[in-house]
């Protein structure tokens, strides 16, 4: 599906951005432990815009498009929670929102299983 692709491309873009806005806009402004907690958020944040791109591209090859669906929005949800929330973390350093940041690993693992489960099935 076209809008898996987009939304993987947005996500790559977005991870370049904020991965360089870490490592020199927020050098010397938050603890490094905060600096690492950012890096983790924009390094998931790629590793699952190359899973919407994963899931785009097996739309054509899989008839399991309504699993495919379900993969690509997880992915998109877990990057909104799981990486989101590392990054609001990290700028108000307001430990309670850590809390989010397991809902997002859960979505990213549901993710992996429902693409799992589709090419299991159409494979």
């Amino acid at each position: 599906m076209k809008l898996f692709l987009i939304l993987g491309a947005i996500n790559a873009f977005l991870s370049v951005a904020l991965g360089a806005f870490g490592a020199h806009g927020l050098e010397g402004r938050v603890p490094e432990k905060y600096l690492q907690i950012w890096q983790t958020g924009v390094t998931y944040q790629m590793f699952h815009a190359g899973g919407l791109f994963v899931v785009a591209l097996l739309f054509d090859r899989l008839s399991s498009t309504g699993l495919l669906s379900w993969a690509g929005w997880l992915m998109l949800a877990g990057i909104l929670l799981f990486s989101g929330s590392l990054y609001v973390l990290t700028l108000t350093q307001i430990s309670v929102l850590g809390a989010i940041t397991p809902l997002g690993g859960l979505a990213f693992l549901a993710a992996w299983t429902v693409l799992i489960t589709a090419a299991v099935r159409h494979l």
